[in-house]
């Protein structure tokens, strides 16, 4: 008995067999990788150099997040 091609198994496609990328796509995602390194830079930089709140509120940035309130007191700015 031999098999059709309606009744072999399905295979799926192997993730590491890939067609190899044109130039313009190895130039595409080289730009993207310097692209994040550079934004890793800048966000390590702005961290460093940030100054340091005294007697602070804590916690995640109430305007981002929306909590205006800590610890049952509510404040405005």
């Amino acid at each position: 008995m031999t098999q059709t091609p309606e009744t072999q198994p399905e295979q799926e496609a192997d993730p590491r067999i890939r067609k190899p990328l044109t130039p313009e796509a190895q130039r595409a995602l080289a730009e993207a990788q310097a692209r994040r390194e550079e934004r890793e830079r800048a966000a390590a930089l702005a961290a460093a150099t940030a100054p340091i709140e005294i007697n602070g509120r804590g916690g995640l940035d109430p305007v981002r997040y929306g909590d205006w309130e800590s610890k049952g007191i509510t404040s405005d700015f």
